[in-house]
Order: structure tokens, then sequence, then C-alpha cells
């Protein structure tokens, strides 16, 4: 966006810049990104100084530090999403040729150099800082596909960061992003797209040998409701109930000491001092409430942001009325949706969303002496004084990595509803929530002056802390401490475990995870909605080509005055790779594909599913490992990540040699 104000009169200019192809410049023959921009009113003129606005940038905010009729020109302080630049060269674009222009009146579509170190993507350009940026480009094909990018010599990895960056702006679809572990991963929407990107890294922007990643195909966790029917399609009756139970109690065998599993699927475990004790159960949301999560998500990362503000006190921006009403809504079409009696009041009770607080999953509290939510900022009220106050956000944030990372390949978790019922401290328990919320400077000065008279403790583990020690270090306490012995003692026996919010965070986890074991897990995949024009000749092979990639046909349909057909499919994302390849090649180039990704979908089978009856053992087999599409792509992710696999890799060693007389 441009705006220019005149010596006559101030004019808005506004123009939206989309940083597209690298263009070859005559003068220097090298490679120059040319910004493809448009200018809504006034006059564009070469050399003239001009704001860059980002897409978040926000005007309200710099107004307080800027005044309206400041110049690009001025020294003006530092503001986010904002800087300023010169636009050096101006060109029209005349096919492959360019031609250098003076100016530009409003109406018309050009060419900006210059603007590589100022934008990323896009941006919009104008000589007022009041202007308001245009929204990010939106495109329909989302970036799922990644692969792992490094230099083949690790002396060129300069080289590979500069060309990556390059990429990313020339590219508006591709997400470039580097992972804790250290990886340059590049995010692409497809196999053609991923191929395109490689190729212009390869070529133009890095000019080095790059080694590439097998694609890394997303997936998703989740639980359902018990099944009704078998893997042969016929109703379960009691005999396959009784070998369910036993599985169950033989998984329920599998759990370690100390963690309660009811038969509804509670767990209760308690945090390795004993002071604390959680029960927490896991429920599959419906798909409704799933897919309203995903579709509000940047709403609940805006509630997540306006309820941290309230708590500490900052001085908040005032909610405007349009927010207001659109989180009412929201929360009216949350109620809508959870009805029933297991849901009652659910909505009211939400404590907090997940991963990152803005997922779909949910984390509700059912246990009394707590009333905070996630709806606090509709009352603009801060968080209610509790004895749980000051270690809610353990259990939050046992809750958070618990959903970033599931038991089944540790990917992030979707449409599952934890449900903290029961949260028990014993008196030793409220001791510390007291002191943690009442002791001030005096109560650190305290317990510094005692860690320096009383043996350290934090090598002990569980069995070594025994009565006979714990008397022992109460001795070595000083007399002006003998009152509070007692107290110290139990306090000490509780850094043999660490921090007590430590404990409550990874407690929390093992709670969440061990819930969703005690239900039907379920893998989701990624799909594509696949879009085929086909003639009738070929139509089989197409059906073919799609069965056999686990596709499903939603659509057949002719098109008027012609013999071709539009089928309209899914297609999951991990057997999507060389499709296009295949069914060019089986229908001799006369279908052609359209892959977009669309949304997730849960995978029918069960990937820990064994026969239980005769009609699946005649059917599947004693290993029952062939048909199951959800534990090859289980094992598949387990595998790249490095977990454990639960295969054989020499089931028969006898039969796994040559047994041969040497003549």
């Amino acid at each position: 966006m441009l705006c220019r104000k005149s010596e006559e009169q101030q004019l808005t200019d506004q123009m939206d810049v989309v940083t597209s192809k690298a263009a070859k410049q005559e003068a220097d023959n090298k490679e120059s990104f040319i910004a493809f921009a448009r200018v809504f009113s006034g006059v564009v003129r070469r050399g003239q100084k001009i704001f860059v606005l980002g897409p978040k940038y926000d005007p309200a905010e710099s107004l307080h530090k800027l005044s309206p009729q400041c110049s690009a020109t001025d020294d003006l302080p530092s503001v986010p999403h904002m800087s300023c630049c010169t636009l050096e060269n101006l060109y029209l674009l005349m096919g492959r040729e360019l031609e250098e222009l003076e100016e530009v009146p409003a109406g018309n579509v050009l060419g900006i150099g210059g603007l590589q170190d100022f934008v990323l993507k896009s941006a919009t350009l104008s000589t007022s800082p009041a202007c308001p940026p245009f929204t990010p480009l939106n495109f329909e094909a989302t970036p799922i596909v990644r692969v792992a990018v490094e230099p083949k010599h690790p002396s060129d990895m300069p080289q590979l960061v500069r060309g990556m960056k390059l990429l990313n702006q020339a590219d508006p679809c591709v997400q470039v992003l580097i992972q804790e572990t250290g990886e340059h991963v590049l995010v692409t929407a497809g196999e053609v797209h991923l191929q395109r990107c490689l190729d212009d890294l390869k070529e133009r922007f890095a000019k080095i040998e790059i080694s590439v990643s097998a694609p890394i195909i997303p997936f998703r966790e989740t639980i359902t409701r018990p099944p009704k029917v078998d893997m042969v399609n016929e109703e379960i009756g009691k005999q396959q109930k009784v070998a369910v139970i036993h599985q169950t109690k033989e998984d329920q065998n599998k759990i370690p000491e100390g963690i309660q599993v009811d038969s509804d699927g509670l767990v209760t475990i308690s945090t390795p001092n004993k002071q604390a004790t959680l029960s927490v159960r896991a429920l599959p949301l419906p798909e409704e409430v799933t897919r309203l999560l995903e579709e509000n998500s940047d709403l609940i990362r805006t509630m997540e942001q306006l309820s941290t503000s309230l708590n500490e006190d900052k001085n908040a921006h005032e909610i405007n009325q349009k927010t207001m009403d659109k989180i009412k809504e929201f929360k009216q079409k949350l109620e809508q949706n959870l009805q029933g009696r297991k849901w009652r009041n659910a909505v009211d009770h939400i404590w907090s969303f997940g991963p990152r607080k803005c997922g779909p999953n949910i984390l509700l509290h059912k246990f009394e002496g707590y009333k905070n939510s996630v709806w606090q900022c509709l009352e603009n009220t801060e968080k209610e004084v509790s004895k749980y106050g000051d270690f809610d956000n353990s259990i939050v944030s046992g809750f958070q990595l618990a959903t970033l990372s599931g038991p089944m390949c540790e990917e992030p978790l979707m449409g599952v509803c934890f449900t903290v019922e029961k949260w028990e401290m014993n008196k030793v328990g409220e001791t510390l929530l007291t002191k943690s919320r009442d002791s001030g400077e005096c109560g650190a000065v305290e317990h510094q002056e005692s860690e320096d008279t009383v043996s350290p403790t934090s090598n002990c583990t569980v069995d070594t802390c025994s009565e006979n020690e714990h008397e022992q270090s109460s001795q070595s306490v000083p007399k002006s401490l003998e009152k509070n012995s007692k107290n110290k003692g139990e306090v000490l026996l509780t850094d043999c475990y660490g921090p007590f919010s430590g404990q409550l965070i990874a407690t929390m986890k093992e709670a969440c995870r061990y819930a969703l074991q005690a239900k039907p897990q379920r893998l989701m995949a990624a799909m594509y909605t696949c879009e085929i024009m086909a003639t009738a000749e070929v139509l089989g092979r197409v059906y073919a080509v799609l069965s056999k990639r686990e596709g499903r046909v939603l659509q057949e349909e002719m098109k008027e005055g012609t013999d071709v057909f539009i089928i309209k499919a899914v297609l999951p994302v991990a057997e999507s790779f060389g499709f296009a390849d295949e069914i060019r090649k089986r229908t001799s180039g006369l279908a052609s594909p359209q892959l977009v990704f669309s949304h997730w979908e849960i995978i029918s089978s069960d990937p820990f599913w064994v026969p239980t009856t005769e009609e699946e053992y005649l059917h599947f087999g004693e290993k029952a490992d062939s048909e199951n599409q959800a534990r090859k792509y289980m094992n598949a992710v387990r595998k790249r990540k490095g977990l454990y696999v639960e295969e054989k890799i020499v089931e028969h060693a006898e039969k796994q040699r040559t047994l041969s007389r040497n003549k």
C-alpha cells in the first residue's frame, strides 16, 4: 500500500505488495527481487522515501509513539512491524521485459526494486503511519509435507541458510523452519511443489549440493468410543467382550505400581513425594467441537493473551466489542455442540486448550475449590485465589506437554478432552502450598540458612530417605529452627524429588498419557481432496489406482457435451507420493489429478488390534499385521523418531540359514 502527501493536498496511496519472482537486471546481470504491486491512490515516484508496514502492524499502538503528520524522512523511534525504505526503481511489467519508470499513477500495476531487505512475503507501503495494513495473503493450498535439508559439505551451511531465506521470499506458499534439534525444514504443499522448491534451492538460491531427508508426514493421535462391530463387520458378542476384558487386564498389568486405572478409564496417580493425588479421565470430543476449535484457533490465542494480561496485572488494552461478540458466539457454539449428560456444564469448567494453549484439545476441572476458567476475559476479572492457585499452572503445563506428544508415536493429540476429577493434597502438601503463597524474603533467607547447616539430600533416592536419615538431618538443624524442625524435615524429604511444581507437571503428563491408553486409540491421517479429470476409457484404471493407495471416491459426474468425467475423491497424504506419475502412466496421460489438503481423518483400524475370534483368525491370520494400515503408519513414525517398535527381526533362527553339505 502506498500513501503520499503532496504540497497541495494529502493523498493516501495504498498498495498491496507481494514479493514474486527474481528478475534479471540488464545492468549488472545479477538476480534481484522485484516486488509486484498495485497503486490504490496517489502517485508513486522514484526515489520516494516511504513506510513499510508488515501484516501484523497495529497503527493504534504506533500512534502512541509517532505523530500522524510525521513522514518517513523524519528521525523516528523503533516501532514493531514498521520500517522505512527508499523506492529505488519502478518498472513497467511488459511480459519478460522491464521498462523503468519515473512515476506511476493510481490504478496501475508495477514492479518495485530494492525491497528485498524490507518485505518478507507481503507488506503495505504508505507515506502515513496511520494507514492500516492489508491482511497477509491467504492460499487454498496449505503446506503439509515437510523435509529436513542439510548441505553435503558442512562448510556450505551459511549459503544454505541464505538460500532458504531467499526461497522463503520468492515462494509465498513455502514455510522455512528451524526445529529444536537444529534441523532446517522446508514445509511445502505437495510432492510437485516440494520438488520445485528443492530445484530452486540447489540451482538458483543456495547453488550448493544438498542432502534431503525422506518426506515427513504429520499424523495426529486421538481416542474413540468402544467399537460395536469387529474387524469382520460382525457384532461384538459376549465371547469377544470377555477376550477384550482379558486383553485390557493384560495391558493394565503393564502399568507401573502406584497407578490405579478403573474400568471406566479413570486414572489415579500420586506425585513422587506422595503429597498430591490426581484423578484424570480422557473422553473423545465430538467432531463438530474439534472442527470448531480448529477454525477458531486465532480467537483462542487472543483469549489466552487477554487472560494472561489480567492475571499479571498489566495494562491490557480494552477489548473491543467485536472481539467480545466473537468470544460470546464461540462459547454459545461450544454449548450447543457439547450436549448430553456427560457434558453438563462442561463449557464453564474449561481450564485450558492444548497444545500451545490454542489447539483442538480441552482440559476440564471438576474438583471442588477451583472456579477459574478460560472465560474470565469475558467477565474482565482477575484470577480467583484458592488453595490450588499457586500450582494450577503446573497442571496446565503437564496437559500441554501431554497433548504435544501422544503415547502412540509422539505425535500431537486432536479431539481429546481431559477431565481432572480429583486433586487432593495431604497436610504436608497443603503446607507447601501455604508456604509458597505466604513466604517472602525472610522465608528465602531462612531456607538458605537451613541449607548451609543441613547436610545436602539432593542425591538421596526413595529408598535412602529413611527415618534414621530424617532424624540425623533434623539433629543438625540449629536451635533457632527447632520449633519448625518437623515441617523442615518434611520439606527436605521433597527435595529428593525436585521442586513440587515440577513433580506436578510430570505427574499430570503421565496421568494424561495413561488415561489416553485406557481408551481405544486411533491415528488421524492428513487427507488430500483429489479432483481427477479422465475420459470414459480409462475410468476403471483411475479407480484401481485410487483403491491401491487407500483412496475413497466421493463423487463422479460427467461434464456436459464431452466424454470427460470429473472424479472427486480423498487420498491420504502418506500415500500421495508418486500418485500423479502412476495415474498418468496407467492412463497414458488421459487423466490429470489435482491435490489440495483438506482435513484430518481417523483411520478406522486399531493399531494395537489382535485377533480374538475364530473368524478373525481365519480372515487375518495369527499375526494380523498385513491389513493393518494404522500399525504400518505408527511403526514407520516410531522408527523415524528412534522409538521402540514391537517387531521380531529374527522370528525363527533355524530358518534364516541355508544348510548344505560340503562336497
